[in-house]
């Protein structure tokens, strides 16, 4: 008899969220490879949402804080009835967690808690297994539906945030509770290996972040314009602070230059201080959130993408940027060498450098329009063999397909014969 296709949760803090079309990406290709897919979130963050794709998600995305305060009591209550082994087990386990990280028990026991109403919701929707993307409270409340008697689990990590609050997340723990763990890079790869023991890396697989094929289309003409655009939140990590330095530094040496800052985020006020400070109003535009076509345009009318970046995993902006034919400046930090190859695709620099992101930039808006399309297209090719996201979500979906298969032991099979008797009687 053949089995029924299998069903996956896909578990994050917040979905759809603006810095997360990537997720959404992953989830449509797998769904393209013949599985269901169920998408839950911890929180929502509609408000933010610009993309027409991302606000049909929010239909198909079930939201455990929308659900209310008296559901979480009665999913909680109803379980330390039904299973009370399991809860007392649970229980234990977001008290050790809550003392070790810096969020508290409280809070823990909120997780919990949401696990209680997410396990009710997985039996309803026929949930084989549970997914979540970053290992921090999404996988905490995944692991947590797993001990409560829920469906296996598994998580992606990206870093840097797991990397830095590897004892504060109890991620070593997580690992070894999970059905297998997928990781974006080499480098965050080898990170788990350092924290993790070795009989647990069997268990770590790279699954790279992809673009769709449709990114992949013929090259359009560089600009001649001194246009270059950085995508991404606007964050410290992001290094955008530095990156108006650089320009205030080119503008000054009286070099044409416009940078366009794609984004929104908790520097938004700083940076603009900086410009106005600076007389950039000419030089530097915010546009805020944008939806992933205008992100598209934005990349297009550009000449190069930056991200001088201080803590990344591997940033979809350089994929999407490189599969657009656009060459790239970064950093050398985390998982972004294993994409970008200096002077081939794009241009590293050391991470916090002024002076060598500014040359970098320099060199972008000054090199002929026909030597960035041969960096372009050596950068389109790297994406297209490494990171299209149809090719990642295969190799995720029979992790996911193996997960779900049971092994017969000799448990199944008494349970099975005794199922066939009772039904003979």
């Amino acid at each position: 008899m053949k089995r029924d296709v299998p069903k996956i949760a896909y578990l994050i803090n917040q979905y759809p969220k603006v810095s997360h079309s990537f997720i959404r990406r992953e989830i449509h290709a797998i769904e393209a490879c013949g599985l269901a897919v169920g998408r839950y979130a911890i929180r929502s963050c509609r408000a933010e949402l610009v993309d027409e794709a991302d606000q049909k998600e929010v239909a198909l995305t079930r939201t455990v804080l929308e659900s209310g305060a008296a559901t979480l009591l009665k999913s909680f209550t109803k379980a330390v009835f039904t299973r009370p082994k399991q809860v007392l087990q649970a229980l234990n386990l977001a008290v050790k967690f809550g003392r070790r990280s810096d969020r508290g028990v409280l809070r823990h026991l909120i997780y919990l808690a949401e696990a209680c109403v997410l396990n009710d919701w997985f039996k309803e929707d026929g949930i084989e297994h549970i997914h979540a993307h970053f290992g921090t409270n999404s996988t905490t409340v995944a692991m947590l539906c797993t001990i409560l008697g829920g469906p296996t689990y598994s998580f992606t990590i990206h870093g840097p945030e797991e990397f830095d609050a590897i004892q504060a997340l109890s991620i070593v723990e997580k690992v070894e509770r999970s059905s297998f763990v997928a990781t974006v890079s080499s480098f965050s790869k080898s990170q788990l290996y350092r924290w993790c023991e070795q009989s647990q890396w069997d268990k770590i697989k790279i699954i790279h972040c992809g673009v769709d094929r449709a990114f992949f289309a013929a090259a359009t003409p560089i600009p001649s314009e001194p246009r270059i655009v950085c995508v991404g939140r606007l964050c410290e990590a992001k290094g955008q602070l530095l990156l108006i330095e650089a320009i205030k530094s080119i503008v000054a040496a009286g070099v044409p230059i416009k940078l366009v800052l794609v984004g929104d985020g908790s520097i938004r006020q700083q940076l603009e201080t900086m410009i106005a400070e600076g007389g950039l109003q000419d030089h530097v535009e915010i546009t805020g959130w944008a939806s992933n076509e205008e992100v598209r345009k934005q990349i297009l009318a550009a000449r190069a993408l930056v991200l001088p970046s201080f803590a990344e995993g591997l940033p979809v902006a350089l994929m999407e940027a490189l599969a657009l034919h656009r060459p790239v400046i970064s950093t050398y930090i985390a998982g972004i060498p294993e994409l970008v190859i200096p002077n081939h695709s794009g241009w590293l620099v050391p991470s916090g450098s002024i002076v060598e992101l500014t040359e970098a930039i320099k060199t972008a808006i000054e090199l002929p329009t026909e030597v960035l399309a041969q960096m372009a297209q050596a950068g389109a090719e790297r994406v297209a063999r490494y990171h299209d996201a149809a090719t990642e979500a295969k190799k995720l979906a029979a992790l996911f397909t193996g997960a779900t298969e049971q092994p017969v032991t000799e448990s199944t099979l008494t349970e099975a014969q005794t199922s066939i008797v009772s039904i003979a009687q």
